[in-house]
């Protein structure tokens, strides 16, 4: 097993900021908090990944990680994101957004190939989001809505888990606490 590469503070913090105002005012659905509050707990996960890991391109993982919702969520073109990030990123960030033109059914195989399609880096911040989002539900989310994620989350390491043993342990660590709320 090859060392990481190492990471960047300067590229870390441009894609902190860059995330921030893409982000601005949006809350994490159920805890209020910023959401740079949870991009930054995905770009956590892929880190750990990395350094337990190594073979990864560090930089690479947490710009796509701190990135992966702006366009998503936050109304980012494709453009903007490879005027500021590079093709790289902008490819990786691609890979982990779901085609809303799909039906609703057919989004998250989709994605799924995609990522799979994309260097090892993406898969540890699909990885990471999920294991990110394995945190207490919304309150407003029933019992058939939470059984649905967390049916969600088998599926994505099923189709993931190869590229990150240690997320993909991280991730079923995460699905055994959450069912918790399913049974609840």
């Amino acid at each position: 097993m090859t060392s990481p590469a190492p990471w960047d503070q300067d590229a870390f913090k441009r894609a902190l900021d860059f995330a921030a105002r893409a982000h601005g005012e949006q809350r994490v659905p159920g805890s209020g908090f910023p959401y740079v509050v949870h991009v930054t707990k995905v770009a956590t996960e892929a880190l750990a990944a990395c350094l337990a890991e190594g073979d990864c391109d560090t930089r690479f993982a947490i710009e796509c990680a701190l990135l992966h919702d702006v366009v998503e969520d936050a109304g980012v073109s494709r453009a903007e994101l490879e005027a500021s990030f590079g093709p790289r990123v902008a490819s990786g960030v691609s890979a982990l957004t779901k085609d809303a033109s799909l039906p609703k059914a057919e989004r998250m195989a989709d994605c799924l190939r995609r990522i799979q399609a994309a260097p090892r880096e993406v898969a540890l911040v699909k990885l990471a989001d999920r294991i990110t989002n394995l945190e207490p539900p919304p309150a407003n989310w029933d019992a058939d809505k939470r059984r649905r994620y967390l049916a969600e989350a088998e599926v994505i390491v099923t189709a993931l888990a190869p590229a990150s043993p240690f997320l993909a342990s991280r991730i079923r660590a995460k699905m055994a606490e959450y069912a918790h709320y399913v049974d609840a």
